[in-house]
């Protein structure tokens, strides 16, 4: 692999259609996969998306390693192996598995095989930077009141924006894609 992708994360987005009547036993054994991957060097996070397609659970991974490198490793453990084994006769299907190579993947649906249309993107993130720009330089007026040197252009736009961007990305930028599943994944 060459050097310049050796540190670029990838994201691995895996599919399962669970067996009726087996959903108990399916989410005790994500679960435990997810708590093993998190012990893996290069782990980065894991999102999971519930859904339904027919008679059948959906269940989308989002899972996110620092390197190729890294999510190969975890491809070729041992203990994937043996946990993927055990879920074998729980699923109504092989798992679905797709490589990308984003920095973060917002946008999954889980019944299309590529993200939503660029419009549906843009509208969901202007949806949740408005509010955020609005609110966020509110909260930190206090703390602009009392430190002035903090209210000054530079320091109080990279407060502001360093809020906005942690906001969006680890916290409302996942709630709102899962929320939204159903309309991202419509045509």
């Amino acid at each position: 692999m060459p050097a310049d992708n050796v540190n670029k994360v990838v994201t691995l987005l895996i599919r399962h259609r669970v067996r009726q009547g087996q959903l108990d036993s399916y989410e005790s054994w994500l679960r435990r996969i997810v708590q093993t991957a998190q012990g893996y060097p290069g782990h980065l996070g894991v999102d999971v998306i519930h859904g339904k397609e027919g008679d059948h659970a959906l269940f989308t991974s989002v899972l996110r390693f620092s390197s190729a490198d890294h999510l190969q490793s975890w491809l070729d453990s041992d203990d994937r192996r043996r946990l993927v084994e055990e879920v074998t006769p729980l699923l109504a299907s092989d798992e679905d598995l797709a490589l990308h190579s984003a920095r973060e993947f917002w946008f999954a649906p889980e019944h299309v095989p590529g993200p939503p249309p660029r419009w549906k993107q843009a509208s969901i993130t202007f949806a949740v930077i408005l509010p955020l720009s609005l609110l966020v330089p509110l909260m930190w007026q206090p703390l602009f009141a009392i430190q002035p040197w903090l209210g000054g252009h530079l320091a109080s736009n990279t407060l502001i924006t360093l809020t906005i961007v942690l906001l969006v990305v680890y916290l409302f930028m996942p709630w709102v894609t899962r929320w939204l599943a159903p309309w991202l994944s419509k045509p």
